[in-house]
């Protein structure tokens, strides 16, 4: 089986909401057609930082402006496409949103809400990510 690999970024956006937190997290369907919530992130393009592709991916995946306030590091992961083996690395930064709309958020998400820090902890659909969401936790206090 070939290999490949590929380097995405992507955010934990956040917005403060009475004594807490709400973090926004985007759905999508998986090959198998289940509804999978997880952050927005996607490909970094030519010429683009990390920061302006996790902040691209943002505007695009949920609809949200925001402002990187933290790196949170990076999760790697592999899966198949295809018959390809395709080695994933996924650079994420914390941010506070500053304005746009979840409502407008773009054709590859189903669905982009925003939930409880601690609903959306164990919502998000993929281990990689719940950690993410956790890190951000623990920086946001």
């Amino acid at each position: 089986m070939s290999t490949r690999s590929e380097v995405s970024a992507g955010g934990v956006v956040y917005r403060p909401v009475g004594d807490g937190f709400e973090i926004a997290l985007a759905a999508r369907r998986t090959r198998r057609g289940e509804l999978a919530w997880g952050l927005a992130k996607g490909a970094i393009e030519p010429g683009e930082s990390d920061e302006e592709a996790a902040l691209r991916e943002v505007l695009e995946e949920t609809g949200l402006e925001a402002e990187i306030e933290a790196d949170l590091g990076e999760i790697r992961y592999f899966y198949v496409w295809d018959g390809v083996r395709v080695r994933k690395r996924v650079h994420f930064f914390l941010m506070r949103a500053t304005g746009g709309d979840v409502s407008r958020h773009d054709a590859e998400m189903e669905e982009v809400r925003w939930l409880p820090l601690r609903t959306a902890i164990k919502r998000a659909a993929y281990r990689g990510e719940r950690d993410m969401v956790k890190r951000a936790a623990g920086l946001l206090g």
